[in-house]
């Protein structure tokens, strides 16, 4: 594996860490925040169900997008000089967001907003490059953690801010800390030494773009357009012939947008089919566990929560991730990232188990939720580490950014098809759900993620990667 290049002055990684850390919690406090403030949002631009949704996804398609293109760029141009120009884009639509006056311009925004999300994989190669070499694991497990952590916040923090100044002020505060994060960046943070070489390859990111706009807009909208229907079928289906012409288009040129003999190797296909199937599992809680609690106890279950307190179920995930996350580089450093991930995928399992069989008590969604943190935790460090440490420094950005859109198009395919599961069984003559409904999703999340731990264990572990490798180095 080749190194990166020694550095000729000391490095403060204190404070990079920190600027690091401020420009991926303001990307993943972003993807959510919006949520709570959903109902308000729709009320105020008169807005149908549909025309809402797309608050959500329009976000969700461009980041997955921007995450791979954007993560590539950074390894050809400088990931600071990226990073610096994908938050400042950020903040443009973020401050869009806050101006909006119709619908349309706030769905337009939100897209904008998603180009925040090349911060992960470009955070992951900064350290990678820049950092000691002993604290790389750790510090890539906190960037990681955070992204669950931010999601988890932004789904608590929403309520009071709403009710006391309104839905634009998610938008400002969110500003706030994108800006902070934009000085950080710019004032400790170095460009990166290495480069790969290259011209953009547009053809590639027009299909790879087509191509997973193609699968994400089906799961984003396959409840109500329904999941049989000639849309979402098609859609798959495009999506999926998109997709192959851009694995045959990338092995035909000598500079790809991604490496597809990269994603061959089996460290890195292992820890892309895991983080597929562990987002699915894992993403349900996130939308269900709030949901559940703001049910009416009319219905049988549910403690009629606030929009703020249902968010404190969460409260325990976050806490617990902080602890989990540094965890897993540690361990991993010691042992190899296939155990602390394959724990993860078993940890999670466990957490699902709790929320299926005793959510009828507050107690149990919040042991649940710290639970089930210990392994979202777990899981993000040790994928990240898992990617991170087997690919060339000038391959981290595309290698981690496919994992992130892997992860995201699992956790949206999972938080879809968990709503649908709850929403298709209506408790008699409440026109509410049916508890039977939250528990069939949770048991799905449960074997989802048994599958996953199944998926982690396929992969090579420390001797196998350290064959890998020497056969790489003597190629």
């Amino acid at each position: 594996m080749t190194s990166t290049q020694p550095r000729t002055t000391p490095y403060r990684t204190g404070p990079a860490f920190a600027a690091l850390l401020i420009a991926v919690l303001a990307f993943s406090l972003m993807q959510t925040m919006v949520v709570p403030a959903l109902p308000d949002l729709q009320r105020t631009f008169d807005a149908g169900t549909t025309a809402s949704s797309w608050v959500l996804s329009a976000f969700l398609l461009t980041a997955s997008v921007a995450t791979a293109l954007l993560g590539r760029v950074g390894d050809m141009f400088g990931k600071r000089r990226v990073l610096l120009a994908s938050l400042t884009v950020f903040a443009t639509g973020t401050l869009l967001a806050a101006l909006s006056t119709s619908i349309g311009m706030l769905i337009a925004a939100r897209a904008v907003q998603g180009v925040g999300s090349a911060a992960f994989p470009l955070a992951f190669g900064i350290v990678r490059e820049r950092f000691p070499r002993e604290r790389v694991p750790v510090a890539i497990g906190l960037i990681s953690s955070t992204f669950g952590i931010g999601f988890g916040v932004g789904l608590v923090i929403p309520g009071p801010i709403v009710d006391a100044l309104g839905w634009e002020w998610i938008f400002w505060s969110g500003l706030i800390v994108i800006v902070l994060g934009i000085v950080a960046v710019a004032a400790f943070i170095e460009e990166s030494p290495s480069r790969s070489p290259g011209s953009v390859d547009w053809v590639g990111v027009a299909l790879l773009s087509a191509g997973v706009v193609a699968l994400l807009i089906p799961i984003s909208q396959g409840r109500s357009w329904g999941w049989g229907s000639p849309g979402v079928v098609g859609l798959f289906a495009a999506g999926a012939a998109l997709l192959a012409a851009f694995v045959a288009v990338e092995r035909r040129l000598a500079a790809p947008l991604i490496d597809i003999g990269l994603l061959c190797r089996p460290a890195v296909a292992t820890s892309h089919v895991a983080a597929l199937i562990i987002g699915f599992g894992m993403y349900g809680a996130f939308t269900l566990v709030p949901l559940l609690a703001q049910t009416p106890p009319a219905a049988g279950y549910g403690f009629g929560a606030s929009v703020t307190e249902s968010g404190l179920f969460m409260v325990p995930m976050a806490a617990t991730m902080l602890i989990a996350s540094p965890l897993a580089g540690r361990v991993g450093a010691a042992v190899g990232f296939r155990t602390p991930l394959v724990l993860a995928c078993l940890v999670g399992v466990a957490g699902f188990a709790v929320y299926a069989g005793a959510h009828e008590s507050e107690w149990a969604l919040y042991a649940g939720s710290a639970v089930l943190g210990v392994g979202v935790g777990l899981a993000f460090a040790a994928l990240a580490n898992l990617v991170v440490g087997a690919v060339d420094p000038r391959q981290t950005g595309e290698a981690t950014g496919i994992n992130t859109i892997a992860r995201t198009i699992g956790g949206s395919l999972g938080a879809q098809l968990s709503a649908s599961i709850v929403a298709s069984d209506t408790a008699p003559g409440a026109g509410l759900p049916a508890e039977s409904g939250y528990t069939t999703a949770f048991v799905m999340s449960a074997i989802a993620l048994g599958v996953a731990a199944l998926a982690a264990l396929a992969g090579p572990g420390r001797r196998e990667r350290r064959a890998e490798d020497g056969e790489r180095a003597g190629a």
